[in-house]
């Protein structure tokens, strides 16, 4: 680090400098300064691509929405979600067994890894070492492509049991043991490195923490402090009332005003049953043409016309090689040139069944990228805009504080389309409140008054684990 000419001077004479960091304010020592006409001129570009684009102000609104979630996304990580790491210890205890030294397995998962072992008549086996254990299973003569949960499930053998409760936990101390608390819990606070938009749909993701992936056994460890609650909303059925709003289908909007969707389509009599419901609504959202879901989807087809119209056109454009946008302007990535590659190959002269048959499986796959993208990127901007609104909402509660405990209620967790709010007690119900109000006013910003209703689950809750 370069010193100005007085400090080195101080450290000649055997005077004590401080190293410090610049400042967001200060160049580093040897930079290029900023010249501030340049930043102007850019600053004056990005408006004229934003005014001459085909919808300005939602694509004003999206960007409004990404500054506020990367300034959101730097405070949820400064505050922390309230943890409580004596009773997440004690539950890894209870399931593990004590702490055990570096490099060694608890006690529990060792006495389960020594069943498998047994099971397989494999004794050196490493459980944790999928290549091995499928070698394993293989040489009993299971015949498994995969040692994936939902492939074991099928399997009618002994050792099935062990080991799936072995991976079970082998994830729970990976994911959320001993070694995540001393990395990411400080101060009673669980404090994960999130990436607003990190994925390409908008949604976000984690550098690291996990945040995104809490699994229920260590929710009962997120406890509020004394004196405080947290309120837990979930929004319900966010992407297929999204799509409604999107194609603008009076049909599916109207089912979103009764509350739950899938139930809605029961009574209208689309569907015979709510899991019917729910497996064909994903089926039209991620494309799925063969099995249950593509034996349902006529029925959607016929009710919901403009819907499933609308991923329809996006998953065929997917398959051209196009490019689809989200409602406020996001735009996919285009497919990869190896894709590129495959297509041009399947249309020569000379090419093969084989290149033809790779290159439509290459494009119904891409189709399927894009048919979901401009519903799920669009479920992440309302999400984006919700946490906008609420947090501005927030601000106006209570005396002032800024740490959920500190007298205002604060923002501590967000999940894609869930949200956790602090609140000092007294103030729970007004929070509850305001995050509904805050779901209907990003509906309206994001599809003015078109009547679609995004229901959101709400718990006032002590722990995590007592919301619905």
């Amino acid at each position: 680090m370069t010193w100005p000419d007085a400090a080195a001077e101080r450290w000649r004479r055997g005077e004590v400098v401080a190293e410090t960091e610049p400042t967001l304010l200060e160049l580093p020592a040897g930079s290029v300064p900023v010249d501030p006409a340049e930043t102007l001129a850019e600053l004056v570009r990005q408006q004229q691509a934003v005014a001459s684009s085909t919808h300005p102000d939602r694509l004003r609104l999206l960007l409004a929405a990404e500054s506020t979630s990367a300034l959101l996304a730097a405070e949820l990580s400064s505050r922390g979600l309230p943890f409580d790491e004596s009773l997440h210890g004690a539950r890894l205890v209870d399931l593990l067994g004590p702490k055990p030294l570096p490099g060694g397995r608890p006690v529990k998962l060792e006495a389960l890894a020594v069943r498998v072992r047994a099971e397989l008549d494999a004794p050196g086996l490493n459980p944790d070492s999928p290549p091995e254990l499928l070698r394993a299973l293989r040489v009993q003569g299971i015949a498994v492509e995969s040692t994936r949960q939902g492939e074991l499930e099928q399997i009618d053998h002994p050792v099935v049991a062990p080991l799936l409760q072995y991976k079970q936990l082998a994830r729970l101390l990976g994911a959320n043991g001993w070694g995540w608390m001393a990395g990411w819990v400080r101060g009673d606070r669980f404090r994960p490195d999130y990436v607003p938009s990190g994925v390409v749909t908008g949604r976000w993701a984690t550098r690291g923490g996990g945040a995104l992936s809490l699994p229920k056994q260590i929710r009962a460890a997120v406890v509020a402090p004394r004196g405080c609650r947290l309120v837990v909303a979930d929004a319900a059925q966010l992407e297929p009332r999204v799509l409604a709003a999107m194609a603008r289908d009076e049909a599916m909007a109207r089912a979103s005003r009764r509350g739950d969707l899938y139930q809605a389509l029961v009574d209208e009599g689309v569907m015979d049953t709510r899991a019917h419901a729910k497996v064909a609504m994903l089926g039209a959202l991620y494309g799925a043409t063969s099995g249950e879901a593509g034996h349902l989807m006529p029925r959607l087809l016929r009710t919901f016309p403009a819907a499933t119209g609308l991923v329809e056109e996006a998953a065929r454009s997917g398959e051209r090689g196009g490019v689809v946008t989200t409602w406020l302007g996001r735009t996919s990535p285009p497919p990869p040139e190896s894709w590129q590659q495959g297509q041009r190959r399947a249309s020569l002269p000379e090419a093969t069944a084989a290149d033809q048959r790779r290159a439509r499986s290459a494009a119904r796959d891409w189709g399927r990228f894009t048919r979901n993208f401009v519903v799920q990127g669009t479920a992440a901007e309302w999400a984006a805009v919700w946490l906008a609104v609420l947090r501005r909402s927030l601000a106006e509660l209570g005396d002032g504080g800024v740490d959920g405990g500190g007298g205002r209620p604060a923002l501590v967790y967000f999940l894609h389309d869930e949200v956790i709010v602090e609140t000092p007690t007294e103030l729970a119900e007004a929070v509850a409140d305001a995050v509904r109000a805050a779901a209907r006013s990003a509906g309206e910003l994001l599809f003015g008054r078109f009547p679609v209703a995004f229901e959101l689950d709400v718990s006032c809750v002590q722990s995590y684990a007592e919301a619905g």
